[in-house]
């Protein structure tokens, strides 16, 4: 049987490919997959499926699509064949016979009579797409208010964005309906400050180049309490929050080189104020056959700049 780690650890490459939209090598993944003998408990552990399956989406190879479906098939086969099993067994356990009490063997009593056993309804399992565990929330309060209503079919919308929910298994209109209703407790009325929250939940989650915040809201990784009250850097992908962090970086950087250590000089005009009272300080951050980098930091106004065009000699 196929080790968990493992399982895992293809699920993890897969996942990369489908977040940097390059798919090249899933197809040696999925024939890795193809080969292990994966249990039912790994599968659901993993999540390996959903990993398998946005694969399956993002790659334009027909091998690497063919090949995920026929894993995706018998993963579901898996998972119906041991539902199967559970529901033979306790079609076995109503067809035992029942026996007779102790007094309805006793022979001084000519009417015999056999404790009636009470039937059991036999109820049809609902089969979610792939054997994944459904996330099971907490009901949500019904509302009649056109407008939270109108919120609501939104956020479903959103949540619906490709088809993970119905292979995680999840029911969009009740999870949309928690979102909702913990952004209403917050605000108590429909204000914009009410709709702007909603909005920003919407426009993230449908946001294609994140699905995994999507992902983590479904599978209830992310709360509907959570999600209501996140902020825009918290829900932001990993590669945006990288890109926020380096320009971050970058600022501070040309702030304190524009600041400290500066030359003064009246060689350069401030785009603001007109004035020539500015400082300079020159750096090598390229390579060393590249000219150095000019920032300048108007005394005047404050006003900063890197420069452009600088002379090969300052004084």
């Amino acid at each position: 049987m196929a080790k968990s780690q493992e399982v895992e650890r293809i699920a993890k490459k897969l996942d990369k490919m489908v977040h940097k939209n390059n798919t090249d090598g899933a197809l040696d993944l999925l024939g890795e997959l193809k080969n292990m003998k994966i249990s039912l408990e790994t599968l659901q552990s993993s999540r390996v499926g959903m990993s398998v399956n946005a694969v399956r989406k993002h790659s334009s190879d027909e091998e690497v699509q063919t090949l995920a479906k026929v894993l995706i098939k018998s993963w579901k086969k898996l998972l119906d064949g041991s539902e199967g099993k559970s529901d033979e067994k306790e079609k076995k356990k109503e067809d035992s016979p029942v026996r007779p009490s102790s007094t309805s063997m006793d022979s001084g009593n000519s009417d015999t009579r056999t404790t009636p056993t009470t039937p059991i309804t036999p109820t049809s399992p609902t089969t979610p797409t792939l054997p994944f565990q459904v996330t099971l929330f907490p009901p949500a309060p019904v509302t009649t208010h056109s407008v939270r209503n109108k919120c609501r079919e939104l956020l479903v919308a959103a949540l619906q964005t490709d088809d993970d929910h119905q292979t995680i298994g999840v029911h969009c209109e009740h999870l949309a309906a928690l979102i909702e209703e913990e952004i209403f407790q917050e605000f108590k009325t429909t204000d914009i400050k009410y709709k702007t929250r909603l909005r920003s939940r919407i426009s993230n989650l449908k946001d294609q180049k994140n699905p995994e915040l999507r992902r983590n809201v479904l599978c209830g990784n992310i709360s509907a309490q959570r999600i209501a009250s996140m902020t825009a850097e918290e829900m932001a992908s990993a590669e945006l929050k990288q890109m926020r962090e380096n320009l971050t970086k970058e600022s501070i950087r040309e702030h304190q080189l524009s600041k400290v250590g500066g030359t003064e000089t009246d060689m350069f005009i401030c785009s603001k104020c007109r004035g020539k009272s500015c400082s300079y300080t020159q750096v090598q951050i390229r390579s060393a056959d590249e000219p150095m980098t000019t920032f300048v930091l108007c005394n005047g106004c404050g006003n900063r700049w890197k420069a452009t065009h600088t002379k090969t000699r300052m004084h």
